[in-house]
């Protein structure tokens, strides 16, 4: 675990002179971070002999940046053991509550953080215990009745502010939140992580019309673009290319990096003005990224499971390398 203090350090890098100069974690301390996700992800696939286990090698650097390197929140106000559930949110039930906490308190000047593709969920679950948000033992409760560490995450799920629904909601939602705190005058920004199969949805495009339009210039987006969805290729099933001209049609500001490299998923907020265009940041990546195994299953690659021993066997002594490298 990579134990991230109140100002973002990690002690090996601070004693290493790695740390970006505004004392956020440089480009190798995020691949660590990234790596350990990726691991856990890993053995928690083969521990319950399944899981989105190509999700986490594509979005594993570009959720670290996020959090590390992009957006501003404060300290985790939530429990290392996540609370159960406690039902629905409404005027009826005043125990309800939300997985924002994880993602520091709300105020004026910090960040806002919306989860779209909620079926990443363990992803950032994983992220949030590399980071200290969570307690390293959250997982136990992994999708047990009653648990709010759900497969797929909902709003009281760590994490997450609000419940995702169909692929393409949490956009439209951002943006509301995005345009009640433009005026309200706070200074904080909303920052969405999004996949690319979203842009097949016809809300996405929606939401996109609409951002423009009130020039929600203090409204950032991450789209982790692995050219995957449930039923194979991007490609294959609807294409959504050139999506970088597309976006650019509606009016926001486009960004095309390679989803694996830190320092290309931060420069793009960094140079990002107080202006009236979204943001939009199209991370490249690769569904196999660490897991080389993984491409023998091409192009079924949105959920991962062990249909005999050999297979299992192998992947589980690619986790047992893994750990001995990281050691």
């Amino acid at each position: 675990m990579v134990m991230l203090g109140a100002a973002g350090r990690d002690r090996n890098d601070m004693e290493s002179g790695a740390l970006h100069s505004e004392g956020r974690p440089g480009a190798d301390a995020v691949r660590r971070i990234a790596d350990a996700v990726r691991r856990r992800v890993l053995e928690h696939t083969l521990t319950n002999n399944g899981g989105y286990l190509s999700q986490a090698c594509s979005s594993a650097e570009t959720l670290a940046t996020l959090y590390t390197r992009v957006m501003r929140l404060g300290p985790s106000q939530a429990p290392l053991v996540p609370r159960p559930f406690a039902g629905v949110p409404g005027p009826e039930n005043p125990e309800a509550f939300s997985g924002a906490g994880y993602n520091g308190p709300r105020a004026p000047h910090l960040d806002r953080f919306v989860f779209s593709p909620v079926h990443y969920a363990l992803v950032l679950y994983s992220l949030l215990i590399e980071l200290g948000r969570l307690g390293a033992g959250a997982l136990a409760a992994f999708n047990r009745d009653g648990s709010t560490v759900e497969l797929i995450g909902a709003e009281h799920s760590p994490g997450h502010e609000l419940t995702a629904g169909s692929l393409a909601q949490a956009l439209s939602q951002a943006g509301g939140i995005a345009l009640g705190r433009r005026l309200r005058g706070e200074t904080g920004r909303v920052w969405v992580f999004m996949s690319d199969g979203e842009f097949q949805e016809g809300q996405t495009w929606e939401a996109l019309a609409a951002l423009a339009f009130h020039r929600l210039g203090n409204l950032g987006v991450y789209v982790d673009a692995n050219a995957q969805q449930c039923d194979g290729a991007m490609e294959a099933v609807m294409t959504i290319e050139p999506l970088a001209e597309r976006l650019r049609a509606f009016g926001v500001e486009v960004h095309e990096v390679d989803g694996h490299d830190p320092e290309a998923l931060a420069v793009p907020a960094a140079g990002w003005g107080r202006g009236d265009r979204p943001l939009v940041v199209i991370a490249r990546t690769d569904p196999c990224r660490g897991i080389d195994l993984l491409r023998a299953r091409a192009p079924k690659l949105h959920y991962v499971r062990f249909t005999d021993r050999q297979d299992r066997a192998a992947y589980q002594r690619l986790l047992e390398r893994l750990r001995r490298e990281a050691a």
